[in-house]
């Protein structure tokens, strides 16, 4: 005889005290949810959107409730049938003995065990659904795409709305079913309907029922499950390409049809056996249905692979590797012109006999006058050192590039240029001392002051520093009237404002207290205390800054959290930027956001952070994307947020898109149209870089139309490495420059009005030469914004990639020689993005270097712009100079460092002179001595590094001084004795730079 089974008993003492601390635990975690969705419910109600927050907790509470519902009631419904039938007797027996026991307990305790039961599951299933609102409200409001898929004739929404909840709905009815099932032999063991150990039968009449109606049930939807499986196809992976394949559609397609209806029939079979005595039948007929399964659905399409469609994969899969292509370059908006669209493919030829012309290198060219020179992921630091002003106000590690249109000083005519532009945010990482106790850190630096702007063709690294838009009080041609920013990509978690009598850090030596719309009001005690249990923070209760009558608290105070929790449907791209409303003087973030989907029928998925990974975002200097698999993207909204009070507007982008037509829907008044954008923001909208990124990850191999060229990837396309971090993909870059015409070689070089634009190279996989050059206009007129362009170089052109140009500019005897002198003396050389801009029968490639000290608080210093045309390699101190380099025989011809004699023959650095020209004076050395200029530039130079020594800024700005005068001279000297005509392009280009760093000025 078995021994007894312990027992552990609890006083009644000690259960009362489980019970209380159960009790309080469950209440300190619904408090807390509680505290997070009260927060929640203030914030909404603060930005004007609590209608998105209501819909969304409406939707994910009838969720919870109907699917927690159903699922307990067929778990509890099929206990209730076990209870029910259960015998009242059952035979004496060790094994009944055994389990009268447990039967006994039960029964003492079935109400608090079935309902503990059926409310655990029940939630489960309640919450598992209530994960899927997205999906539930797009198939509530979902519309038609307009287009069929070409195996079934069905809608593309029927894809991307109704079958997603289909398979959800079948999830869950397998999920119940099988608990069911489960559930149920394990109650009818228990209670003895079930009796492995009994003579006679194993099963009484009413379980053997139930059961088979269950198994029934099981196998009815498993028909419907091959039903639905027919259509999943399209989003199969056994060919080269997603989509159905040959095989797919002449083995499996016929395959899980015949299996849908051999379940049914199967199924029909079992519940005919609820009639009959035998238990074996369901049993049979599942076991049956598996063999066929694995026989018809696995290896018959296997053979089919093998033997038919591997010797002959190219033609077989042809017809369907078109398909692909089609819906491929419909989901990712790179469609052909010709077929709607937005991609012009034009050819690009270097010329018969592939020399440069470099007299396409002229002023007038919009392309060449517009050159940038200014690396906004390598001068945050330098903008800092001169733009800071205060400790703490800092600037992000990567600025922006925009465009405005403003007078030009020289002319008063309005000319339009592009800029690096940045605001001056709070940065609460540079505190010190007193500044970081919670009051002054809270209350009193609660935000950034200022907008600066540089042009981007321009020197700002070196005197004069000639920004735009610059300095505190605010000075500037953009008609900045409030330059708070109280909203940013810096700010610390929550600020507290607006207090009376509480004076906020407000510009340089300014203070003033927030009296705009943002923040929650924090005028009722119970707000206060949800924020001291969110923040843990006992001073939202003490403090007087906190308890004052118009006091608010600023929270989720960065542009694209902001936009993503308004519209938590969008994938939000990484890298907003900030625009000044020059109609309202007010700065503002424009944030880009996509619908994405990853159900749209034969298009290729891929995962959306591998397509938009770059050097940049392999940096953190802009934020990846999530790692979602996706195979549709659209850039449906445009939303800004105002730096000052944080408004955030959505405007809706692009109303052809099915799926923000129906966010629109559920959302009603969410989004604004496209055409309430005011023209000042809308004048700086900016194709955005991460779906450009997707699109020329595509565009990789789907600019191939032939199927079987496809299929053997003869000529596929990959993107540049980064030159400056080889493992990582080369980021587009934003340049204004000419039209790009798919009809002519490269540009229109008449002078007109150049266009905003995102680029990118494309080089031959697996070779260094470019294969095709990528271009999408940002001009916000919906004829032209998105519109892609595609040079295409002819396959035998081997024209230099940015990779090669790299290495030519390093191995170059006269420009690696200049960087080991730049990057000496306790120095290190910066290699700026390296520019690829299509210019005549050529690509010019244009990089500039910086020189960054390795002292504390030392700053990027532009020191050399070195370029490439056509082979041609030239060098200089400024671009115009490396321009007009590309006409010397010699590179390097006219450097300050590693100069060349006279006749153009490279000769050593000279050792500086004993005897140095005083500072602020420059000898006239007659005219057209090139000699005697060179040798006073080496006089200047080393002036210069005394000058550096000292740590005198007035003498350091007296040499720099000279030595500019001194390289204008040497620049004219040249040109007049040179017998071909150079480029002239000072107009366009910035004053020549020092050759070693400048010391960082003290704040």
């Amino acid at each position: 005889m078995r021994p007894p089974i312990p027992t552990f008993s609890v006083s009644r003492r000690g259960r009362i005290a489980i019970g209380i601390v159960a009790v309080l635990l469950f209440l300190a975690t619904v408090a807390n949810s509680l505290v997070g969705v009260f927060i929640d419910w203030l914030w909404f109600g603060e930005v004007g959107y609590r209608g998105v927050f209501s819909s969304i907790l409406q939707t994910r509470i009838i969720l919870i409730l109907v699917f927690g519902l159903l699922m307990a009631l067929i778990i509890g419904g099929n206990v209730l049938i076990v209870y029910l039938v259960k015998p009242p007797f059952r035979p004496l027996s060790p094994e009944q003995q055994n389990l009268e026991r447990y039967r006994v307990t039960l029964e003492s305790r079935k109400k608090l065990a079935f309902g503990g039961l059926l409310a655990l599951m029940g939630l489960a299933a309640g919450l598992s659904a209530q994960t899927n609102w997205q999906a539930w409200m797009l198939w509530h409001n979902g519309g038609d795409f307009g287009v069929k898929d070409p195996q079934f004739g069905m809608d593309i929404s029927f894809f991307a709305f109704d079958y997603p909840i289909y398979r959800l709905i079948l999830g869950f009815a397998f999920s119940a079913v099988i608990f069911s099932l489960l559930l149920s032999v394990a109650l009818h063991y228990l209670f003895g309907s079930i009796r492995l150990q009994t003579p006679g039968p194993k099963i009484s009449n009413p379980a053997r029922r139930h059961l088979t109606a269950l198994v029934f049930v099981f196998i009815a939807l498993k028909a419907v499950a091959y039903w639905l499986d027919r259509y999943g196809l399209v989003y199969s992976d056994r060919g080269q390409v997603t989509g159905a394949s040959y095989t797919d559609v002449n083995a499996s397609l016929p395959a899980k049809t015949i299996l849908f209806w051999i379940a049914v029939v199967i199924a029909l079979f079992v519940l005919a056996s609820i009639w009959l005595k035998s238990a074996r039948l369901p049993g049979i007929a599942f076991a049956v249905l598996l063999i066929l399964s694995i026989v018809i659905n696995g290896i018959y399409p296997a053979l089919v692979q093998q033997i038919t469609v591997k010797p002959n994969a190219s033609d077989r899969e042809a017809k369907y590797i078109s398909r692909n292509i089609a819906a491929t370059r419909s989901a990712y908006g790179v469609a052909d012109a010709g077929q709607g669209g937005p991609v012009t493919y034009g050819s690009f030829s270097p010329g018969k006999d592939k020399t440069p012309d470099t007299s396409a290198l002229v002023p007038s060219n919009p392309t060449v006058s517009n050159i940038r020179i200014l690396d906004p992921n390598q001068i945050s630091s330098t903008v800092s050192a001169q733009q800071q002003l205060q400790n703490f106000y800092g600037f992000p590690n990567k600025l922006d590039i925009d465009r405005y249109t403003l007078p030009d000083p020289a002319t008063g005519q309005s000319v339009t240029k592009d800029y690096v532009v940045a605001v001056r945010e709070l940065e609460s990482g540079n505190l010190l001392g007193d500044q970081t106790n919670w009051i002054n850190k809270y209350t009193v630096l609660t935000h950034g002051y200022g907008f600066v702007a540089a042009p981007a063709n321009q020197d700002v690294t070196n005197p004069p520093y000639s920004y735009t838009e610059q300095n505190i009080p605010q000075t500037g041609p953009l008609n900045i009237k409030v330059p708070q920013v109280y909203y940013g990509e810096l700010p610390s978690d929550y600020a507290v404002v607006g207090a009376a009598g509480t004076r906020e850090q407000d510009g340089k030596d300014g203070k003033d207290s927030y009296g705009g719309a943002g923040g929650i009001k924090l005028d009722s005690l119970l707000t206060r205390l949800a924020f001291a249990a969110q923040y843990k923070e006992t001073n939202f209760l003490l403090n007087d800054a906190v308890t004052s009558p118009k006091a608010k608290v600023m929270i989720v105070r960065d542009p694209r959290e902001r936009v993503q929790k308004v519209a938590p449907f969008l994938k939000i791209d990484g890298d907003p930027y900030p625009v000044v409303d020059t109609d309202s003087g007010r700065i503002v973030w424009m944030v880009d956001g996509y619908t994405t989907m990853a159900t749209y029928p034969y298009s290729e998925k891929n995962s959306l952070e591998q397509m938009t990974s770059d050097s940049l975002t392999k940096t953190s200097q802009t934020a990846a994307l999530p790692n979602d698999q996706v195979n549709y993207i659209r850039n449906s909204v445009k939303a800004t947020v105002d730096a000052f009070d944080g408004t955030v507007k959505l405007y809706k982008w692009d109303d052809k898109d099915p799926l923000i037509n129906a966010w629109s829907k559920a959302f009603k008044g969410l989004l604004l149209p496209r055409s309430s954008m005011p023209k000042a923001l809308a004048d700086h909208v900016r194709y955005p870089q991460d779906l450009f990124e997707v699109q020329r990850y595509m565009l990789e191999k789907y600019h191939v139309s032939d199927p079987v060229q496809f299929y053997n990837q003869v000529d596929k396309w990959t993107v540049p490495s980064d030159p400056v971090t080889p493992s990582s993909n080369q980021p587009p870059y934003y340049v204004l420059a000419s039209a790009l015409s798919s009809s002519a070689n490269a540009s229109d070089e008449n002078g007109t009005a150049p266009e905003f634009q995102l680029t990118s190279p494309m080089k031959v996989n697996g070779r260094p030469y470019l294969a095709a050059y990528v271009s999408v206009d940002s001009d916000p007129d919906p004829s032209k914004y998105g519109k892609i362009t595609v040079l295409r170089l002819p396959s035998d052109s081997n024209v230099n990639g940015p990779e090669q140009v790299y290495q030519a500019f390093n191995a170059n005897a006269v420009i690696s020689k200049d960087i080991s002198l730049l990057s000496g003396q306790g120095s290190s050389i910066l290699h700026g993005n390296l520019l690829t801009l299509p210019i005549g029968n050529s690509f010019l490639y244009v990089e500039p270097l910086y020189v960054k000290a390795t002292t504390a608080n030392a700053y990027p210093v532009l020191q050399r712009v070195l370029v490439d045309y056509g082979g041609k390699i030239g060098y200089g101190v400024t671009l115009a100079q490396a321009l007009a380099n590309l006409n010397d025989s010699t590179v390097g011809a006219g450097i300050v460092n590693g100069a060349t004699s006279g006749n153009g023959s490279a000769t050593p650095t000279p050792t500086p002179p004993t005897s140095s020209p005083k500072p602020g004076t420059t000898p006239a050395p007659p005219a057209g001595d090139v000699g005697a200029i060179l040798s006073q530039l080496d006089a200047a130079f080393a002036n210069l590094q005394n000058a550096y020594k000292t740590g005198d800024l007035a003498k350091i700005g007296e040499a720099q001084a000279q030595l500019q005068a001194l390289t204008k001279q040497y620049l004219n000297a040249r040109a007049a004795a040179t017998p071909t005509p150079v480029p002239t392009l000072a107009a366009a280009t910035p004053t020549p730079a020092p050759a070693v760093p400048t010391p960082t000025p003290k704040p």
